[in-house]
């Protein structure tokens, strides 16, 4: 584990959902980075575990001096139950307020990274209107961002959908060749930036089985995506494809490249999920500022029992902190 740097502000947390698991890792999470990795986490403190030690902190600031001892939170109070297993929409506001908190604080400098736990969307459409189709369009929403990218990373993949919360039928419409030419552009940047890849290798998925196997299953790949790949290599970018996307997940394909560009959703997370689900970490490139999540839910069955898995929250910050020092790092 790298140490922490001594200059770097602390990562800001906000709450997810507070129904669900998040208050659980949160506090076993802190455990296991209190010496290395200083977050503060901003929420109701009712509804962490009780035997959880805190310091209530009023700036960010303070999360340096009290990490160690105790679980640093900024506090917001939730008008709803503390109950788990099951989201109230009155503590809904609350939820959005602590992204929209956390937000601030890294774009003012205050936070050196944001990472965010999981919400549970219908919870926020009934109790605060929540417009987004999920966490990633909200935060490019309070970033001013017309378009930012999904990765999720793990120790052995990195994977990025060009396309996420849309129906199957919908893809082949959505799917343009200005909207994969962005995201493969901001994916090469978000590696060089964030990943320390100076030359990026990228993976294109196909969108049809065997890659439309030269027509006979689809012709986007012969009509635009083969000849997308050749135009962004022959400027400068180091891609390969259009794949077939049943052969390149196995472990000889991964090592040839640093992460994989796919067309919809589940072609993207299913292998991730299946290779490294404990510590699949959601990052958003394309925004100001460095966000990384969990690669998991709200868990609402187990939420409050104890078996709450901390590993992804746990390489959620360790990699928000790697990002951050490398951010922070002259060149």
């Amino acid at each position: 584990m790298r140490p922490a740097t001594p200059h770097l502000p602390p990562i800001a947390l906000s709450c997810g959902e507070p129904a669900g698991i998040g208050p659980e890792i949160t506090s076993k999470a802190w455990q296991l980075l209190k010496e290395s990795c200083p977050f503060f986490w901003i929420g109701d403190p009712a509804h962490l575990p009780s035997d959880t030690p805190v310091a209530m902190i009023k700036t960010p600031s303070e999360a340096l001096k009290v990490c160690a001892q105790a679980l640093p939170v900024l506090p917001l109070k939730f008008a709803g139950s503390t109950q788990k297993g099951q989201a109230d929409p009155l503590n809904a506001p609350g939820v959005v307020q602590s992204i929209e908190h956390g937000v601030a604080l890294v774009r003012s400098g205050e936070a050196a990274a944001l990472c965010t736990a999981p919400i549970h969307k219908k919870a926020l459409i009934d109790g605060a209107q929540f417009a987004f189709p999920g966490h990633t369009e909200f935060l490019a929403h309070l970033a001013g961002r017309s378009r930012v990218v999904m990765m999720l990373a793990s120790p052995s993949l990195r994977v990025v959908p060009a396309t996420i919360h849309i129906a199957l039928r919908e893809v082949p419409q959505v799917l343009t060749p200005e909207l994969l030419q962005e995201v493969i552009a901001i994916t090469a940047q978000g590696l060089a930036d964030q990943f320390g890849i100076q030359q990026p290798r990228i993976a294109v998925a196909g969108l049809n089985p065997h890659a439309g196997e030269s027509g006979a299953m689809g012709q986007e790949e012969l009509v635009w995506i083969n000849d997308l790949v050749s135009e962004l290599n022959a400027k400068g970018m180091t891609l390969t494809g259009p794949h077939p996307a049943d052969t390149l997940f196995h472990a000889a394909a991964r090592a040839r490249y640093d992460a994989a560009v796919c067309m919809y959703h589940d072609q993207a997370l299913i292998p991730i999920k299946t290779l490294d689900f404990d510590r699949g970490v959601n990052v958003t490139l394309g925004l100001p500022f460095i966000r990384t999540s969990p690669d998991h839910g709200t868990a609402f069955d187990i939420a409050g029992s104890g078996q709450a898995n901390p590993s992804s929250l746990v390489e959620a910050l360790k990699l928000a902190q790697s990002m951050a020092q490398r951010s922070a790092s002259p060149t």
